[in-house]
């Protein structure tokens, strides 16, 4: 147990620092993410082949297509949420995604049948009112930035993400995210060669940040994630969950000096504390709804 807690804990700081690592490459957002779930992926693949376990995902079409589907829409969510670190700042591009899980909060009652609360109802009204904190002066100048756009489409991706893979129960684990995140590489290719061909300008001193963002990150961070959350009590991982756009927001004030000011700060407190309220807080017997993100 204590392994997988560390493990668990040690992907969230490496999920958290996704857009740190991003601040050091000199591509655009697009071609950062094709970079990323192409290496990504390629350590997933080989550490499932040296894991010598056994493809299902072929067994069941239907939840294989829900994975598909999944894999798509993660793809896409980090190409908006890429752009708009670039656009807007990695913590308000981090705090606009994080209005996924909301997202799918709101939209499980319709979906997967659960009951809708007033807990979930007063988490999704204080979210709305921290995004209004924290982008209240570009809103009060009429101005709606592209990075914006781009943060609120990566949770929208967000949560499509979570919905089609809570579907594909029968594709678990390492299998589960090897496939996603080679689905989101093949979403991604297919994006960056319609939009400007499939070459990439390597400039000097990308690689050691592009490694660290596809192994490190991406590939070692999904694998830690995936392998430890089957082990630990599901309250425990919502609860450390909030330890990733927690340090996001940390690691950009103390590296890049992304500060934040006090209305905004007053934002981010409402937007995480309604997420975890909204999640977290059941009555007695009550079911909680998991979602994974990386």
């Amino acid at each position: 147990m204590k392994k997988a807690y560390f493990k668990y804990i040690a992907a969230l700081l490496l999920f958290g620092s996704n857009g740190i690592v991003a601040s050091y490459i000199y591509l655009n957002s697009y071609e950062i993410v094709f970079l990323r779930t192409f290496i990504g992926s390629l350590f997933l693949i080989l550490v499932f082949a040296l894991s010598k376990q056994k493809v299902h995902f072929w067994e069941n079409k239907s939840h294989f297509l829900y994975l598909v589907i999944s894999g798509a829409a993660m793809g896409a969510s980090w190409l908006f949420l890429f752009e708009a670190y670039t656009e807007i700042g990695v913590s308000i591009a981090t705090l606009a995604y994080y209005c996924g899980p909301v997202i799918v909060m709101m939209l499980s009652p319709i979906l997967f049948r659960e009951k809708m609360t007033s807990a979930k109802l007063l988490g999704f009204l204080a979210v709305m009112i921290g995004m209004l904190c924290v982008n209240w002066q570009a809103l009060s100048q009429g101005r709606t930035s592209w990075g914006l756009i781009c943060g609120i489409l990566s949770a929208i991706m967000y949560a499509l993400m979570v919905v089609f893979n809570k579907k594909a129960v029968s594709i678990t684990g390492l299998e589960n995210s090897m496939c996603q995140l080679f689905t989101s590489f093949i979403t991604v290719g297919i994006f960056i060669g319609l939009k400007q061909g499939f070459s990439v300008n390597m400039m000097q001193g990308n690689l050691i940040p592009i490694l660290i963002l596809g192994v490190v990150n991406t590939g070692i961070g999904c694998y830690l994630y995936f392998s430890s959350i089957g082990e630990l009590p599901v309250q425990t991982v919502s609860i450390c969950g909030y330890l990733e756009p927690l340090s996001a927001l940390i690691f950009s004030a103390a590296i890049l000096g992304e500060m934040l000011s006090p209305l905004q700060i007053a934002g981010a407190v409402l937007i995480l504390g309604g997420a975890a309220f909204g999640e977290l807080f059941r009555p007695k017997n009550g079911n909680r709804f998991l979602s994974s993100n990386c």
